[in-house]
């Protein structure tokens, strides 16, 4: 099975249902003689080269359901072969043969992924909407065969007796373990209401992101005079939205996305504006409209919390957390509390900063849609700095090169642009060759999508369209970035803030994570939920080193490299805002846990979400960075549910592991690389991530590298 990884948003509903990883072609033994294949692209082997790449070029929205039929019957098909076999279980005729299984389900899943995540038009979610709830119950088909199990159950039993080495162990326990926790050993009442559960849930989650992409498909319409203080390139690329938008002639579209708002919040010196604009971005999905979210949410809590009682767990967080680095909620809320009341406490001190600038204007209160305006003028203030100085420096082709330069210096990974020589899925993606700098080895293609869109969703993503799997004969990785620059006006470059800059490093942590990944198994190729972000957090570091600003941060209009003085105001700045951005963070995840420790699972999410919020202590003058009747992460599938604590654990070790190279005093320490490399990036969940880390580090990760970093307090 491939993995998905996933950034900073959940995957769809649909992409995000991991099937559990059968086998192969048994069924296709037996039944070849009766069983045809439609003529149907979906359904195809992929060709070309690359050992086969997706055909976008070929593929229609309504080839899907009949691609989609296929692969479940074949899919099941092959389950109950494996179930129904009437010689002794083995390791290969159960295990194995469960992990080659639904290969061609997998490369349908993996191009609809891309249509409902990038190409969301209402055909697609339509298709979305109808096929969640039939592809989870072809899942729980599988999970709670009793046959199947029993084959699971009884290698299980005599492990220690089948000469299994420490990778196939670990496989199998996982197998079991996981079947388990998906209701396998339920009474058939119990499974049948499971699998109504879960049915329910996944219609859930495609209405839920079917209403966010429409209120995040909307425009704020301004003036020019509107957009005083904001800088030109912003300008441009609202002046382009509205275009796209089809408003009224001479004015300009604010899409409803973070990378389009923030330029504004951060500059736009029209308060009135910088409100009307704030309110639009956090009120989405909670205006009592059509597109609310709030009755959606409530349901999912419910549902989550019924099924987890159901499974004989507490709550939905105890449930899911089973197969996590932090195991219970507790240990994940112990981490958050000890950087909570810091964080805090440095927002009021970033407030306190403000207030006279907030005075010449007039300003008495800060509120939410003023603390990036007068940060701003403070961090202007304290560090003759400015995010507008900094974006002629950050010109997004120059950084895409700095990121490959980087990961060529680090890992040998070498992107060649080849865009033009495969079929890409949306004119605007790019493509890139990668290959081992050294050897020349073929490792890999890369899709790089890079501007928002009408379908497209908002934030920024990785995903793999093929892993790697050695038992499969999976060795070529077909991967892909996706993120929401705000495409500019014809000619005109595309200048990103450092936040934006950070996101799109941190997206290739992702994408580097998964070239490098080198395991047999399928199911032995994704990470616990707290440990996946952990490498692409760690890649956001390489950004500000001073061979990548030196080579890379160039104006895009003289050329010139970012001036040292510049340099060290960055540099000096590091800590600055770190209040605002922790607690931003935190109050999303802090809620998160909260809101999936309820038992009876019964709210009222904005309820909930105030209380909460006023039970934390939150600061009045912000808000969360996911509002509830936005948070995708949590309600577009189970995927980051009670789980968006998990930056913050793969943080902590990414803080740690970047004081490991800050010690050899070169920040491309090849030996430091190669043991993270080694031992973490290569290896998959092959083993254990804590040992893996341990085994990298020399010891279990240290939070107060993380306190450090963001210049709290060390206690």
């Amino acid at each position: 099975m491939k993995t998905i990884l996933l950034g900073g948003a959940a995957a769809i509903a649909l992409s995000a249902i991991s099937t559990p990883g059968l086998g192969a072609d048994q069924a296709e033994a037996s039944a070849a003689a009766t069983i045809v294949v439609p003529d149907n692209i979906l359904l195809k082997e992929w060709t070309g080269p690359y050992d086969g790449v997706p055909p976008w070029d070929q593929v229609k929205t309504e080839q899907f359901p009949q691609a989609f039929q296929f692969g479940i019957d074949e899919l099941l098909r092959e389950a109950d072969v494996i179930a129904n076999n009437p010689d002794t279980p083995t390791y290969a005729n159960t295990i194995e043969a469960m992990e080659k299984a639904g290969e061609r389900l997998d490369y349908v899943q993996s191009i609809f992924g891309v249509y409902a995540s990038n190409l969301a038009s209402p055909e697609v979610q339509a298709i979305n909407k109808e096929w969640s709830p039939k592809l989870s119950a072809a899942f729980d088909k599988i999970n709670l065969n009793g046959k199947l199990f029993a084959r699971i159950e009884y290698l299980y039993g005599k492990r220690a007796d089948l000469g299994l080495d420490a990778k196939q162990e670990r496989l199998l326990t996982r197998t079991y373990e996981g079947f388990v926790r998906r209701g396998a050993k339920l009474n058939e009442v119990q499974k049948a209401q499971l699998s109504d559960y879960n049915s329910q849930l996944a219609e859930a989650f495609s209405d839920f992101n079917a209403k966010l992409l429409a209120d995040e498909s909307t425009y704020t319409a301004v003036t020019e005079a509107d957009l005083a203080g904001v800088p030109a390139d912003v300008k441009d690329a609202a002046a382009a939205a509205d275009k796209a938008a089809n408003l009224a002639a001479g004015s300009y579209a604010i899409a409803n996305t973070r990378s389009a708002v923030e330029p504004v919040l951060s500059f736009g010196t029209d308060r009135a504006l910088r409100e009307k604009v704030w309110k639009a971005f956090v009120q989405r999905g909670d205006n009592g409209d059509a597109n609310d979210t709030n009755a959606l949410i409530a349901k999912i809590v419910k549902l989550r919390a019924d099924r987890a009682k159901l499974l004989g767990y507490a709550t939905h967080a105890e449930w899911r957390m089973q197969d996590t680095m932090a195991k219970s909620p507790a240990k994940a809320m112990e981490l958050m509390q000890r950087v909570w009341p810091a964080a805090v406490a440095r927002v009021k001190e970033e407030v306190a900063d403000m207030k006279p600038f907030a005075a010449k204007d007039g300003v008495t209160t800060i509120e939410p849609w003023d603390y990036r305006f007068y940060q701003e003028k403070v961090r202007k203030a304290k560090y003759d700095l400015s995010q507008d100085e900094i974006k002629p420096y950050f010109e997004l082709n120059n950084l895409v090169k700095g990121m490959f330069w980087s990961a060529e210096q680090l890992y040998d990974l070498k992107f060649t642009e080849n865009t033009g020589k495969v079929p890409v899925f949306q004119p605007d993606v790019r493509t890139f060759e990668v290959t081992n700098a050294k050897s020349g080895d073929l490792v890999g293609l890369f899709y790089f999508d890079t501007y928002a869109r009408k379908g497209k969703r908002s934030g920024a993503w990785a995903t793999t369209y093929r892993s790697r799997a050695r038992l499969l004969g999976d060795n070529i990785v077909l991967g892909s970035n996706n993120n929401n620059f705000t495409k500019p006006s014809p000619g005109q470059p595309v200048l990103i803030s450092l936040d934006d800059a950070s996101t799109l490093w941190h997206e290739f942590g992702h994408a580097i994570h998964y070239y490098l990944s080198d395991v047999k198994y399928p199911s032995l190729g994704g990470s616990p939920r707290d440990f996946v972000e952990y490498p692409s957090q760690v890649n956001e570091n390489w950004l500000m080193t001073r061979p990548v600003l030196d080579k890379f941060a160039r104006h895009y209009q003289t050329g010139a490299a970012m001036p040292e003085e510049l340099v060290k105001k960055i540099e000096a700045s590091d800590k600055f805002n770190q209040g605002f951005a922790t607690v931003e963070y935190l109050s999303s995840a802090l809620v998160d846990m909260m809101l999936h420790t309820t038992p009876d699972g019964v709210v009222d999410p904005d309820k909930f979400e105030r209380e909460a919020l006023a039970t934390l202590g939150m600061p009045k003058e912000m808000v969360m960075r996911h509002r509830l009747p936005q948070f995708g992460h949590l309600f577009s599938s189970d995927s980051y549910s009670a789980g968006y604590y998990s930056y913050l654990w793969s943080e902590t070790m990414d803080a740690d592991t970047w004081e490991a190279f800050a010690a050899t005093g070169n920040p491309y320490d090849r030996k430091t690389a190669d043991g993270f490399r080694t031992y973490l990036l290569s290896t998959g969940n092959e083993t254990d991530r804590a040992e893996a880390y341990r085994q990298f580090r020399g010891r279990d990760p240290d939070v107060s590298a993380l306190l450090r970093r963001r210049g709290f307090p060390v206690n």
